[in-house]
């Protein structure tokens, strides 16, 4: 009779898994600090309303071109698109970064055939 689960290899190492476990979060750990430390800017309106935010959501500047202070609806229009554009890019940057660890190998676990896999 066979052991198909098995497939004859030993038990899994627990222990090693562990310290997987234990690099694959220190790992994500030193990625998000690295990401929130980033600036990324967001732009609107051909560059008239810039904002620059880090990685973590610290908003750090918004500049905006004199040239549209004369129409407040569209300036509100522009601030918003500016914002939403940095929130968008502080995002992809923090997906790049976690996305890297998992796609260099330090997010997969070997699991030794504890799953059956």
């Amino acid at each position: 009779m066979s052991n198909q689960g098995n497939r004859g290899s030993e038990p899994p190492d627990f222990n090693s898994l562990l310290s997987q476990l234990g690099q694959v979060q220190q790992n994500l750990r030193e990625a998000q600090q690295a990401a929130a430390a980033k600036v990324v800017e967001g732009t609107a309106g051909g560059g008239a309303v810039r904002v620059k935010v880090t990685g973590g959501l610290d908003f750090q500047d918004i500049t905006i071109d004199p040239s549209v202070l004369d129409d407040v609806e569209m300036l509100q229009d522009l601030v918003l698109a500016a914002v939403r554009d940095a929130v968008e890019q502080a995002h992809a940057l923090a997906s790049s970064a976690l996305g890297g660890i998992a796609g260099a190998g330090g997010g997969a676990l070997d699991l030794g055939g504890l799953l059956g896999l």
